[in-house]
């Protein structure tokens, strides 16, 4: 299986606000086994979030769109989402009922404040979709053929998510290493575990913890774990933490 990712926000390509929802859900899908394929972060503009919607959709098994959810004039990635599959918005009853429900505890937990929401607005997704509850908040999420689209807030981002999570898997498997080695040092060693093991080896420097992290990947579960074997014979190897506590022993004497 793999997937692609779309971030919608104008605010993320102005640098306002921080995108750790595509780090989260690459993250979540990657321990699933799914291959992360493409990472878009897209305006708050309609054409161009149908465009890449539509686009996504036929060249990959699933795409997750998260952001521009609600009710503001910059939210219009449930439209554009509409848009992409040709469908129009209609209101969900599963959805009207869960935002009239939600609607009624806030108010119930504020009840000096007014609000004016349209229920209707709120609960529309694509015609046939399947909403998604949001356990968080006020705005569902939708699956609309291959398409899962999700709030952009942080927290009611990984709670949709969680709602559909078992809905992703795919055969990739992944093992970690740890290593004080210097990078030169090992390419040798890395194109030899890729070539005899037919797996993808990816060497990241993490100099805050003083150490390289080798990741070793494939769809095969036994040359995974003969690759690591592999490199384990071949390379200095350390817990993850290991190699900032040696530096911070050294640094106290």
């Amino acid at each position: 299986m793999d997937a692609a990712l779309i971030t919608v926000g104008d605010e993320l390509l102005a640098g306002d606000t921080t995108d750790t929802n595509a780090t989260w859900l690459a993250g979540q899908l990657t321990d699933r086994g799914v291959v992360v394929r493409r990472v878009l972060t897209v305006p708050d503009d309609e054409t161009v979030i149908a465009d890449t919607v539509r686009e996504y959709s036929d060249a990959f098994d699933a795409v997750v769109v998260t952001g521009g959810l609600g009710g503001t004039p910059d939210d219009v990635t449930m439209d554009a989402v509409a848009r992409a599959f040709d469908r129009p918005l209609a209101p969900d009853d599963l959805a009207r009922e869960d935002v009239e429900r939600t609607l009624a505890a806030y108010l119930e937990a504020n009840p000096d404040l007014e609000l004016d929401v349209d229920v209707d607005a709120e609960a529309a997704i694509p015609r046939d979709a399947r909403p998604i509850i949001n356990p968080e908040g006020l705005s569902p999420g939708c699956v609309v053929e291959n398409a899962y689209v999700l709030p952009g807030i942080p927290d009611e981002m990984e709670a949709v998510f969680g709602e559909v999570a078992g809905e992703f898997a795919g055969e990739v498997r992944s093992e970690t290493l740890y290593t004080t080695d210097p990078e030169a040092n090992m390419i040798g060693d890395l194109a030899a575990a890729r070539e005899r093991f037919g797996v993808s080896v990816g060497c990241y420097p993490d100099r805050e913890a003083r150490h390289n992290r080798l990741k070793v990947s494939g769809s095969d579960a036994d040359s995974v774990a003969g690759a690591v074997e592999f490199l384990r014979e071949r390379v200095t190897t350390v817990a993850a933490d290991e190699g900032r506590d040696r530096e911070e022993t050294v640094g106290d004497r």
